[in-house]
C-alpha cells in the first residue's frame, strides 16, 4: 500500500541519518520540518521533505494534515500488559494506608496477579490481554514491550510468552518479549528462595529459550525481592541462552544493582527512582539505557526518576508506562510523556526523543523504529489540530491524536 501525507503543519523527529540513541544535551534537540509531506510504501518511509519539493507520485491514498503534527508512533519498551483481572481493591487498601510493600507482605501485590492468572486459561488470558494492546494502539503506541512475571510457576510463565507472541503476530504491532520469572517468590517457596531460583535456572530458562518465546530476560532486584547476588546467579545462566537482561532496579532502594546489570552488559536498568552519585557514575559510558516510569510514581505516590539529574549528567533516558496491574494500570504513552514534562522537568524535546528514539534503543529497534528517516517501518501518529508538539504534553488530559499508523496501515 502506497501513503502520502500532505501539508503536514510540522514533521517531528527528522533524522537523515538516525543514532541509535541520544544522550545528554543532544536529548534537548529534536529535528523538525514544516510544511512537509511524507510518502510511505510497503509500510516504510520511502520519502518526505517540503511541499515545495514534493515529487508526482500515482497509486497512493492522500491524507490532508493541514495544521497537524506528524511523529514517530511511541516506543514503550517496559510493560507487564498480559495478566489476569485487576487489583482495584489494592488501590482502595493504598488509599487507607497501606504500602506497596504492606499489601505485598499480605499476600497481594504480585502473588495474587499470579494466583488470578494460573487459574486463566490461555484463550481468556489473550483476549484480556488484546483488549489493552488494541487501546494503547489507538493512543500511539506501535512498539511494545512485554514481559511475563506474573505466572511464577513455569507453565503459566510460558503461557503469558505465548500470549504475548501471539498478539504481536496477530496485530502487526512490533512487540518484544521478556522473561521476568524472577518478579517474586511464589508463597510455595516462601521460606525456599533458593529453590525457587534453582526452578528459574534449571527449568524456566531452558523451557523458554528451547521455545523461543523471549529476547531479554529481567529480574526484579529489589529488598524483599531478589539480591544482587540473586540477580547476577540468573543473569549468568541466561546469558547460556543468549537472552539480554533488561533489570527492574533501585525502584525502592539501591542495592547495587545497577553496577550489576551494567557488568552483565543490561540493554536497559528500569524504575531508577532512588539513584546515587554511584549508581549514575556507573551508567556512564556504557550501553545501558536507563528508564524511566513516571505513571507508575504518579500512581502510587513514590518518587519520580531523577531525568534531570541523568541528562544533565550526559546519560540517555527513555520514557516507558510500566503498565500492569498493580502499580501503573494504563498504557497511555502521551500520559506518560506529559509526566515526565510536568514532574520529571524534562523539556517536551527531551520527552519525545525519550518516547521514541530511545525508546526504541531500549527494546533493540533502533534500526527500524523511532525517528522519521527513509527506511524505517512507518509507524506513525498524526495529531489533531495544534499549535506545537509542545502543546502535547501541555493538554496532558486530551486526546490530541487523530490517526495512528503502524506499518503504514491506519489502526482502527
Amino acid at each position: 500500500m502506497k501513503l502520502l501525507l500532505t501539508n503536514i503543519k510540522e514533521l517531528v523527529q527528522v533524522r537523515e541519518v538516525a543514532p541509535n540513541k541520544v544522550s545528554g544535551a543532544d536529548m534537548k534537540t529534536l529535528p523538525t520540518l514544516k510544511n512537509a509531506f511524507l510518502y510511505v510504501e510497503n509500510g516504510r518511509i520511502a520519502n518526505f521533505g517540503n511541499m515545495a519539493d514534493m515529487p508526482e507520485y500515482a497509486g497512493f491514498k492522500t491524507i490532508d494534515c493541514t495544521d497537524k503534527m506528524v511523529l514517530p508512533a511511541w516506543c514503550d519498551s517496559h510493560t507487564h500488559l498480559v495478566y489476569a483481572g485487576n487489583r482495584e481493591q489494592e488501590f482502595v487498601d493504598r488509599i487507607h494506608g497501606l504500602t506497596y510493600q504492606e499489601i505485598a507482605q499480605k499476600g497481594g501485590g504480585i502473588l495474587n496477579s499470579a494466583k488470578k492468572l494460573q487459574e486463566t486459561d490461555e484463550t481468556e488470558l489473550y483476549e484480556q490481554s488484546a483488549a489493552r494492546l488494541r487501546e494503547v494502539m489507538r493512543l500511539g503506541t506501535a512498539a511494545i514491550e512485554i514481559k511475563s512475571g506474573y505466572g511464577l510457576t513455569t507453565e503459566a510463565e510460558l503461557k503469558m510468552l505465548r500470549v504475548a507472541k501471539k498478539l504481536g503476530n496477530h496485530y502487526g504491532i512490533t512487540v518484544r518479549t521478556t522473561f521476568l520469572g524472577a518478579h517474586a517468590v511464589p508463597s510455595e517457596f516462601k521460606n525456599d528462595k533458593a529453590g525457587y531460583i534453582d526452578l528459574i535456572c534449571n527449568e524456566m530458562l531452558p523451557k523458554v529459550a528451547s521455545e523461543g518465546l523471549a529476547d531479554y530476560v529481567d529480574v526484579f532486584c529489589e529488598d524483599g525481592y531478589f539480591s544482587v547476588a540473586d540477580t547476577e546467579r540468573i543473569l549468568s545462566e541466561a546469558k547460556k541462552y543468549k537472552l539480554i537482561p533488561k533489570i527492574h532496579v533501585n525502584q525502592f532502594t539501591a542495592l547495587g544493582g545497577i553496577q550489576a546489570a551494567v557488568d552483565h552488559d543490561a540493554l536497559s536498568v528500569d524504575h531508577l527512582e532512588v539513584l546515587t552519585e554511584a549508581d549514575i557514575s556507573a551508567l556512564k559510558d556504557t550501553n545501558t539505557m536507563p528508564v524511566a516510569l513516571p505513571s507508575c510514581s504518579y500512581f502510587l505516590g513514590i518518587p519520580y526518576t531523577p531525568g534531570r539529574q541523568l541528562i544533565d549528567a550526559g546519560l540517555p533516558l527513555a520514557l516507558a508506562t510500566d503498565y500492569n496491574p498493580g502499580s501503573t494500570p494504563s498504557g497511555n504513552m502521551n500520559f506518560v510523556v506529559s509526566t515526565a514534562c510536568i514532574k520529571m522537568r524534562l523539556t517536551p524535546e527531551e520527552a519525545i526523543n525519550a518516547a521514541t528514539i530511545n525508546g526504541a534503543y531500549a527494546m533493540g529497534l533502533s534500526d527500524s523504529h523511532g525517528s522519521i528517516t527513509k527506511g524505517k517501518i512507518a509507524n506513525l501518529i498524526v495529531t489533531k489540530p495544534i499549535p506545537s508538539y509542545g502543546f502535547l504534553p501541555y493538554a496532558f488530559g486530551s486526546n490530541l491524536i487523530d490517526l495512528v499508523f503502524i506499518k503504514g496501515k491506519e489502526v482502527s
